[in-house]
């Protein structure tokens, strides 16, 4: 049988008594080791503990690198094609232009 609430002595403070148990862990604590939280008691310990798992980790920023590097390699290949396309037309024969070619 359980013992009663009277006659046992806080975990933390054997020279004091107990004033309640906490449910979490079934442990007596006495008045000022218990606390009330969301309706429940609960000692510091276990309160701790639901607090670390209600928690959700920060989230880390992450930086996004290859739409940069996309965009970058995009620019790159349009003046790549550009500068080969600028060649091709100075590379043309002078004659070409001035009509006489085509006589």
């Amino acid at each position: 049988m359980a013992s009663v609430l009277g006659d046992t002595s806080c975990t933390l403070h054997p020279d004091r008594q107990a004033g309640a148990r906490c449910p979490s862990c079934m442990q007596f604590y006495c008045a000022e080791c218990i606390t009330e939280h969301e309706g429940k008691l609960t000692c510091a310990s276990c309160l701790q503990t639901a607090a670390g798992a209600d928690q959700k980790p920060a989230k880390r920023r992450r930086v996004v690198i290859a739409p940069f590097v996309q965009i970058i390699l995009a620019l790159a290949l349009c003046w790549v094609a550009y500068y080969l396309f600028a060649q091709t037309l100075a590379d043309v024969p002078d004659d070409f232009h001035d009509g006489t070619i085509w006589e």
